[in-house]
């Protein structure tokens, strides 16, 4: 919202908040991958020897755990991710069912191959809010040379399932 749209804001609407993002380059991860496995670039990012990638500040998200086909992440969305009925965006819930599928594919990946997301499907189960603590557990289902495919769920702090995904990565490298 512009400083002009500010001012001229109703009283009813209350005060104007805000959120402040920091993040680091982007290429120092981007770069050190790309001479490091898969699961060793996302360890190295989960032990604070590479930064996160900015989506990672932009949603709040963190790492939990990274082996082999198998990640987690956490995420407390807050209000600034709220669509207009008063819940958490499902594009959040999205992007990180999207984010711990590819990880799980990436973890699997050798030094110097890539991948991209090329499908996701995802189901919303439950309403998200905000300030719940939401935990993200990717897991590869099937590995392929050209070719992907995992899973992911997110969960409430009571182990309720709120959305569930299946997604397709294209593999990039020789």
């Amino acid at each position: 919202m512009s400083a002009d749209q500010t001012a001229a804001a109703p009283e009813s609407w209350g005060a104007p908040r805000s959120k402040t993002i920091t993040w680091y380059d982007p290429r120092v991860t981007t770069e050190a991958g790309a001479a490091m496995s898969g699961l060793d670039h996302l360890r190295a990012m989960a032990d604070g020897e590479l930064p996160p990638p900015p989506i990672a500040a932009v949603f709040g998200m963190t790492f939990l755990s990274a082996e082999k086909g198998d990640v987690v992440f956490a995420c407390t969305p807050d209000e600034s991710a709220y669509n207009p009925i008063g819940l958490i965006h499902g594009g959040l819930v999205c992007t990180l069912l999207d984010t711990v599928a590819g990880c799980a594919v990436q973890s699997t990946l050798p030094a110097g191959t890539g991948f991209t997301s090329i499908e996701i499907k995802v189901n919303y189960l439950r309403p998200v809010h905000a300030g719940m603590r939401l935990r993200a557990h990717g897991r590869l289902t099937k590995p392929g040379r050209r070719v992907a495919f995992a899973e992911g769920d997110i969960r409430d702090a009571d182990d309720k399932i709120l959305a569930t995904a299946s997604s397709a990565c294209l593999i990039l490298g020789d």
